[in-house]
């Protein structure tokens, strides 16, 4: 794992988590409203309903019909609108001597507060990630689809595992300070270099300890780059013993 995060890390300058761009409630609203969109759009439906409330509590008491309004250029309104005030609902009753403070889940045990988080309806492993990863900076890892795609692609997960699998998988695999670098590194990864369709193989700088390279792009007529050797001889066979060389830095630096 150390040979990824090295590799990434100089291509997309070392990312480290920073003071929040967000109070973990306005970040877990944002993150439920970027649920199956764009960030274009959801940042734009966010926009729209700070504006329009100024607080939380306002936000609970309106209409859900004008609030589906409000947020509709987030898309999917009529279903994030209930869940917004829903979650807002039970975060108000959770919070009641500090409304909407959600300080209190840096100090449960990451396992508590991840539990905490996805009891909230609507709420998955991946938007609990976001709000600890991102309102505190705690080492809880939020696999989205380029996450998912690009460890996928690499390796990382074992045969049939699913996005909700990946999280624990994942993040067991890495260490608490490299929870942060490896998810931002991963998307925009998955972003610039290993698209969905057509990745620029070629571009990549793990494209000698990439399986999808090696098993898809290396084998078809106009593969996309050589791969450059690994550890004796490259990738192994054996998909298991493969995993435990990636995520055990049993691999040359590039």
């Amino acid at each position: 794992m150390a040979v990824l995060l090295d590799r990434l890390g100089e291509r997309y300058d070392h990312p480290s988590w920073s003071a929040p761009r967000l109070d973990a409630t306005a970040e877990l609203v944002l993150t439920i409203l970027s649920q199956n969109t764009s960030d274009t759009n959801s940042a734009r439906a966010f926009d729209r309903l700070r504006a329009t409330y100024a607080t939380w509590d306002a936000v609970l008491a309106a209409p859900t019909d004008e609030l589906v309004e409000v947020i509709r250029p987030g898309g999917l309104a009529n279903i994030k609108a209930p869940r917004i005030q829903s979650v807002l609902a039970e975060v108000r009753e959770a919070t009641a001597d500090a409304p909407f403070d959600l300080s209190f889940l840096v100090s449960l045990p990451l396992a508590e507060a991840k539990a905490w988080l996805g009891g909230l309806p609507g709420i998955g492993p991946k938007t609990a990630a976001i709000v600890l990863l991102f309102a505190f900076g705690r080492p809880a890892l939020p696999v989205d689809t380029h996450v998912f795609r690009v460890a996928t692609r690499l390796g990382l997960l074992p045969s049939r595992t699913n996005v909700v699998q990946a999280h624990d998988i994942l993040e067991e695999a890495l260490q608490p300070a490299e929870i942060y670098p490896f998810h931002v590194e991963l998307i925009r990864h998955g972003r610039e270099v290993c698209h969905a369709q057509r990745p620029a193989c070629g571009a990549c700088p793990l494209s000698d300890v990439c399986v999808y390279y090696r098993e898809v792009i290396a084998r078809s007529p106009r593969p996309a780059g050589k791969i450059r050797a690994g550890v004796k001889g490259g990738i192994p066979s054996d998909p298991a013993a493969w995993r435990a060389q990636l995520l055990h830095g049993a691999l040359p630096p590039k």
